[in-house]
Parts: structure tokens; C-alpha cells; sequence
């Protein structure tokens, strides 16, 4: 059984659309809906900031991560520029979810679209240390592409 975290969420004035929901029992992210008071249409290439019309109160030792909707982006082609954004514990401002379309074709988005997922991760507090050298592992400093494409 997993942990619940209360998470207190506010409806901004003027915003339109459902609260964040999971969409089945088993999911990851609670889904965003765009709330906007008229159609965005993002040509190929393009971003925009779309505002999700909620702000919510993490909190401390919490951050939640804006993520792209996997059939969105197979369909059209749009994800997230900042992939996952990331919100701050502290922060109190509505959450907004930075569209692009890597797709061939214009994309428009409408009033309470699902647009990104929100998912909530307990943190933990680390303190860094500075040292003189790291210990050695089998992998070392092998960095992108080291272990070959097959």
C-alpha cells in the first residue's frame, strides 16, 4: 500500500476545467488540463506557456514533475519543452506547462485538453561533500554512447 500525501490544490480565479485527476487506478500522474480562454494553435516547431488554471502547496521534502502525455506526443508530436519541469516546494504560482510541436503539422489546443501529467516525489535532503577524488567504479568516467548502440 503506498503513501498518501495531502497535497492542498486551488482553482484560480477565472480558470476552467477539472482539478487534476488520475485517469485509472494504477496511474503515475495526475492529468493537467490546459485553461485557457480560447484556442492555441501551435505550428510545427512553436512552444507556448499554457496555464493549467491550479497552484498547489507541496510539501517540504516534495517536488512535483510536469510530464508529457505519452499519446499526445505519439499522435501530434507535442511534449514538454523542459521535460520535467519541475515545481518547487516553496512555490505558490499556478503551474504552467511548456508545450512544443515537434510534429509535421499544426496542432491546436483546446479549453480543458489534457495537456501534461503531474507527479509528486518525496526528496531526499542531501548534502554534498567535497572530496579529493571519487571512488572508482567498473564504468568510471564513460559518459554518452560508452556502451555502443547494439
Amino acid at each position: 500500500m503506498s503513501e498518501r500525501v495531502r497535497v492542498p490544490i486551488v482553482r484560480l480565479r477565472g480558470a476552467s476545467g477539472s482539478l487534476p485527476r488520475y485517469m485509472s487506478a494504477g496511474s503515475s500522474g495526475l492529468d493537467l488540463e490546459a485553461s485557457i480562454a480560447e484556442d492555441v494553435t501551435l505550428l510545427p516547431g512553436a512552444r507556448v506557456l499554457v496555464p493549467s488554471g491550479v497552484a498547489i502547496a507541496l510539501p517540504f521534502g516534495f517536488e512535483a514533475q510536469i510530464r508529457p502525455r505519452s499519446g499526445l506526443a505519439l499522435k501530434s508530436g507535442i511534449t514538454l519543452l523542459n521535460s520535467p519541469g519541475t515545481i518547487d516546494a516553496d512555490y505558490r504560482g499556478e503551474v504552467g506547462v511548456i508545450l512544443v510541436n515537434h510534429g509535421a503539422a499544426p496542432v491546436t489546443i483546446a479549453r480543458g485538453d489534457r495537456i501534461a501529467q503531474l507527479v509528486v516525489q518525496r526528496l531526499p535532503d542531501v548534502e554534498l561533500e567535497a572530496v579529493e577524488e571519487l571512488p572508482e567504479t567498473a564504468r568510471g568516467a564513460g559518459g554518452f554512447g560508452h556502451t555502443g548502440s547494439r
